[in-house]
């Protein structure tokens, strides 16, 4: 961390970072509203013409009936007879429940007597035949030729009218054969079955005039529909809570406008009839969330993604504003810590340099201070290069059987002697020798006990080493009653250029102290953690592996 002459260089611009979270913040409820809206009308839009597919899926029956099985009368060529009429009013009624009843005309074609000019042609109905199921049984009834109904006299004009204009060198089209041999109704299906090629030609003559002995056949037979015993078929139920038949004229005398409605009329002898469709809004709301839900899933995910991109953004810009910070720091107390050697050599050099002589004393004094200073520079630059062939693992170690009591006390001895006021203790437990790098393992040492002094008040310089025997592991623990280390700090501390604020680091360092205890720890295949408490004290604990 800077100090405070450097807080005020670099400043985060928080409230751009916060109008670009509100930006995309707003433009993802716009989007959700927007997408919701969308949805919405989506599947209203849908409610409105899905209800094709369930009419399709409801008359596909009727349509199968009056498209395939009705034409199979013409495959007869007029030689149905009541037995025959009654085998295929059975499978009609098997397959197709709506039938209800169906009508066997069996119609007689032949001269027509006492006619001495125009159509000469008689078209009669020799038999009429009832068939219904009961009890899933067919049931038929002969009735008499006084019987026939208007179904005939329809389907005998249209005919006679077909006749006169039809060509029969052709196969008639299927428009001519839905006018003439069909007649649909409401609720019933008359069919005449088609005549070849030449017996159109003989009816053609029999209307000229032409007198024969024989007599033709022809088949009609008239279907009796029941709407309401179609089945319903709802191809959609996510859309349409309730389908019902009702009659086209239907319309419901109260309105809910909790309910959305729609219908759609039936075609050809269901014409008089519609499907009609209810849902409750809440339904319908179902199912506009479980359109919307992905399309929602989606934008979260754009927004997540907007949100992760701008905070990889500001962590990466957040990161190269600590190396700046770290690299402003380094070079402003890299700067400091090599001034002040610098200025010391110039000087002392300046008089040694003096055109006045100098007694013994001042230049043993001058060339004192020379040494030292010259020492202080060499220990700053033989740091910095120790710390980056350690980074690059370019050294290698070189151990030895060191005694830990001697180990120890060297650097005891050392210490008190550098610093009279500092109080220095140790304990050994366990452990006499141990087989390390002492160089590596000193530069530890002296690091972490010049830290314990320099980091203490007065007055409270102290500082206990213990080194004991701990899972195989050996353990230095170097414990001082210094001003400790704020818990926000912890984990920056073996940062390289970290420097805490504090009244101790405002010169005279440059970051390098723990980082370099850190690197020298790993490299020895060890550990160093720290345990702290503010204006109490730290213990730094330096775990090795043991061998001795």
């Amino acid at each position: 961390m800077v100090t405070k002459a450097h807080n005020n260089v670099y400043q985060k611009n928080f409230s751009l970072i916060g109008a670009f979270l509100v930006l995309i913040s707003i433009m993802v409820v716009v989007a959700l509203v927007i997408a919701y809206n969308f949805t919405a009308r989506l599947v209203e839009n849908e409610f409105a013409s899905k209800k094709l597919d369930v009419l399709e899926q409801t008359i596909k029956p009727y349509n199968n009936f009056f498209q395939n099985r009705i034409p199979e009368i013409t495959s007869y060529q007029g030689f149905l007879d009541s037995s025959s009429a009654a085998n295929y009013a059975r499978s009609v009624f098997q397959d197709y429940p709506f039938v209800k009843v169906i009508r066997y005309d069996e119609i007689a074609i032949g001269s027509q007597p006492g006619s001495n000019t125009g159509n000469a042609m008689g078209i009669s109905v020799k038999a009429v035949y009832e068939y219904r199921q009961v009890n899933k049984q067919v049931q038929g009834l002969r009735q008499s030729i006084a019987t026939a109904g208007d179904e005939f006299n329809t389907m005998a004009a249209k005919f006679n009218y077909f006749l006169v204009n039809a060509d029969t060198s052709r196969v008639p089209n299927q428009d001519e054969i839905y006018r003439t041999f069909y007649d649909v109704k409401p609720s019933k299906i008359s069919y005449l079955n088609i005549p070849r090629r030449e017996e159109i030609r003989q009816y053609r003559e029999l209307q000229n005039g032409k007198r024969v002995l024989a007599v033709y056949k022809q088949n009609m037979m008239t279907f009796m529909l029941d709407v309401y015993t179609i089945k319903l078929k709802n191809t959609h139920p996510e859309l349409y809570e309730h389908v019902s038949i009702q009659p086209v004229v239907y319309d419901p005398l109260t309105t809910d406008n909790s309910e959305i409605r729609t219908e759609v009329a039936f075609p050809g002898a269901f014409a008089d009839y519609k499907l009609y469709f209810r849902s409750n809004r809440e339904h319908l709301n179902d199912e506009i969330n479980r359109h919307f839900m992905p399309t929602a899933a989606v934008v979260i995910l754009i927004y997540i993604f907007l949100v992760l991109i701008g905070w990889l953004i500001y962590r990466n810009l957040n990161v190269n504003l600590k190396l700046f910070k770290l690299q402003y720091d380094f070079i402003n107390n890299f700067t400091h810590e090599f001034k002040t050697p610098v200025s010391v050599i110039k000087i002392a050099g300046s008089n040694l340099r003096g055109d006045g002589e100098l007694t013994e004393r001042q230049r043993k004094h001058y060339g004192k201070i020379l040494d030292e200073e010259a020492d202080k520079l060499n220990e700053l630059m033989n740091k910095l290069l120790s710390f980056t062939q350690i980074e690059n693992r370019s050294i290698k170690l070189n151990k030895e059987e060191i005694n830990i009591e001697n180990f120890v006390q060297k650097y005891i001895n050392t210490f008190r002697i550098k610093y009279p006021d500092f109080e220095l203790a140790y304990k050994v437990e366990e452990v006499s020798n141990f087989y390390t790098d002492p160089v590596l393992l000193g530069s530890i040492f002296q690091n972490l006990i010049e830290n314990a002094y320099k980091y203490s008040n007065p007055g409270k310089k102290e500082l206990f080493i213990h080194i004991g025997y701990e899972k195989r592991n050996i353990v230095f623990s170097f414990a001082d009653k210094g001003i400790g280390i704020p818990k926000s700090e912890i984990n920056n501390i073996f940062k390289k250029f970290y420097r805490i604020e504090n009244q101790y680091n405002q010169n005279g360092s440059v970051g390098l102290g723990l980082a370099f205890c850190k690197e020298l720890a790993n490299f020895m295949n060890g550990d160093l953690q720290v345990k702290s408490k503010v204006n109490e004290g730290s213990e730094f604990i330096v775990t090795l592996p043991y061998e001795n």
